[in-house]
């Protein structure tokens, strides 16, 4: 009889169910595919009655934050305006652990929560796509990925969603084989699993049927070039064509021209920060590449038909 790992979970208000599912189901079916209690788990949140997610629906937890029972995994599960959930109590609970020598790691937007208390300093983390920009933003000190999950750091994050599943079948699997692991996939009809180093979202290749590396590697240098944008023609000479054949890569695949594909990057950054950081407008027109705040407004109201005032304004 192998021994039973506990895991718990800190439920935030409005986190994500989808991860959550993600979370529990796979250890539950390791459970019953094993024929033994491989692992428990128990449910926890700030007020130690409930928690209410994303969607509206509300789970009993088993508790509140103190105290946290002794486990061996903890993970803290977040979602949407996680921002407005970072608390003392919630804070403090995550330092008495890491003092108590606990292993935390977070799930969806939680790397958000460990970032905020100060576990992820020099560290890699996941977190979800969408929360990117104004994550390098707020924590220029972490080495954010596009992974769907990082588990060989000391705080295991995954970016959420259907990443969490693949992070479990990760743990199922480091701790009770391949076979194992398999198994639960196979009863979760779960048959694209992916390990640590996928990307979040779907490649470019994927989203436009196309195999054509040239372009990948141009959009590639413009995502690394939004703070300094580049012309055309130093992208093409950068991958070793001629800026007529970038012009004719953009418009085959993408219907584009190069220079309004990168403007198009730029601003869905800028929209970005604008709704998920509190950077000035100053500040972000400067970050994406434009030159005056002046300019930034008058191109960010033709694309999305209102300033980055009014953009900002829609929080309120």
């Amino acid at each position: 009889m192998r021994q039973t790992q506990h895991f718990v979970f800190i439920l935030v208000k409005e986190f994500s169910h989808l991860a959550f599912s993600c979370a529990v189901e796979p250890l539950r079916i390791a459970n019953w595919v094993a024929g033994e209690e491989l692992y428990k788990w128990s449910f926890l949140s700030e007020h130690g009655e409930q928690a209410i997610c994303s969607n509206g629906s509300i789970t009993l937890v088993h508790g509140g934050l103190s105290p946290v029972p002794k486990c061996d995994q903890l993970f803290v599960l977040s979602g949407i305006n996680m921002r407005n959930h970072v608390t003392k109590p919630l804070l403090a609970a995550l330092r008495r652990e890491r003092a108590r020598g606990t292993s935390i790691g977070a799930l969806c937007s939680g790397a958000w929560l460990l970032a905020e208390a100060g576990f992820l300093d020099e560290m890699q983390a996941a977190i979800h796509w969408e929360y990117h920009d104004s994550f390098m933003e707020a924590f220029p000190e972490i080495n954010l990925v596009r992974s769907v999950f990082v588990a060989d750091e000391k705080h295991m994050t995954a970016s959420g969603g259907t990443a969490t599943a693949d992070l479990m079948l990760h743990l199922i699997e480091r701790d009770h084989g391949n076979d194992l692991s398999v198994a639960v996939a196979d009863q979760m009809v779960y048959n694209a699993v992916r390990n640590a180093t996928a990307d979040q979202r779907v490649s470019l290749q994927s989203r436009n049927g196309m195999r054509n590396a040239h372009l990948a590697k141009a959009i590639n240098i413009m995502t690394k070039n939004i703070q300094s944008p580049l012309s055309p023609s130093i992208i093409a000479s950068d991958i070793g064509i001629s800026t007529r054949q970038l012009e004719r890569l953009f418009g085959k695949f993408l219907n584009t021209s190069p220079k309004k594909y990168f403007m198009e990057l730029r601003l869905e950054r800028a929209r970005n920060l604008l709704l998920q950081t509190e950077s000035s407008v100053t500040q972000v027109a400067f970050a994406c590449g434009f030159e005056s705040a002046g300019h930034f407004s008058r191109v960010y109201r033709a694309a999305f038909g209102i300033t980055p005032m009014q953009q900002r304004a829609r929080l309120d």
